[in-house]
């Protein structure tokens, strides 16, 4: 008898070098603005093993049922097209959820390429991309490991250079601070819809200590007000000597970029 088929990952999480929020589209989204940078500090631990269907979850604990996981998603994604086997998939969180570190999307990601090899599906990065594209709209990012910029709902990534391997990002999350999506989405300033944003692609390219002034997360005017301490934890990076510093996404996580 065989052994069963079995995988082992470490999903990592990515922040935002600016996130413009430039108009809310017919069906209810927003369209975005925003470069997509890989993190691989703060992982999370992911095994999947050929098995009876079960989904177990440590570590941090979540805020939904292992049932409806994102990991579950994507097996269901493959098993109901091309009939995979069921798996045991285990997930030990250490990337916080509701940060803006993009976590759960990793995780789908990273399932998807995992059942790719392990069952031999013969998938290309482009077709498991449209795949994590129905699971979330930055899990296509993740099946990609590099800098992007990302246009549409997160979902149009197009490759960027950008080598930061002189510097050390540090991410943080103030304590008991979660910000929802709906309260991120609620406070974004609707009359600057349409209005001419820089040009991200250009801002990078300045010097990094430039960045304060180009680079700039629409979430922060509405969530530093309601939600202090992460306004605090971003001015303490500076103080810190960080040369740029951010919330990432929606928040609450706050990123600075150090030299090393």
């Amino acid at each position: 008898m065989r052994k069963p088929l079995h995988q082992k990952a470490r999903p990592y999480c990515k922040i935002n070098l600016g996130l413009h929020v430039v108009g809310r589209r017919p069906d209810g989204y927003h369209d975005l603005e925003t470069i997509f940078l890989p993190v691989h500090d703060l992982r999370d631990e992911l095994e999947i093993v050929e098995g009876p269907l079960a989904m177990h979850q440590d570590g941090i604990a979540l805020d939904n049922a292992p049932d409806d996981n994102l990991c579950l998603r994507a097996w269901r994604l493959l098993h109901d097209e091309l009939g995979i086997p069921p798996v045991q998939i285990r997930l030990k969180k250490g990337i916080p959820f509701g940060a803006g570190l993009g976590g759960g999307s990793s995780d789908a990601a990273f399932t998807l390429k995992m059942l790719n090899e392990m069952f031999a599906l013969g998938l290309d990065s482009t077709a498991l991309a449209l795949r994590a594209a129905r699971l979330g709209a930055d899990c296509p990012f993740f099946i990609h490991n590099q800098p992007a910029y990302a246009t549409g709902i997160g979902d149009r990534l197009s490759p960027i250079e950008l080598d930061l391997s002189a510097y050390r990002i540090a991410v943080e999350i103030p304590a008991d601070e979660h910000v929802s999506t709906r309260e991120a989405y609620a406070g974004i300033d609707r009359s600057r819809f349409g209005q001419p944003r820089p040009d991200l692609r250009q801002a990078i390219r300045r010097p990094i200590a430039e960045w304060r002034h180009l680079i700039v997360n629409d979430f922060e005017a509405s969530i530093f007000p309601s939600h202090p301490a992460i306004a605090k934890l971003k001015e303490e990076m500076y103080q810190h000597g960080a040369l740029y510093a951010s919330m990432t996404g929606s928040g609450a996580a706050v990123f600075g970029i150090f030299r090393k």
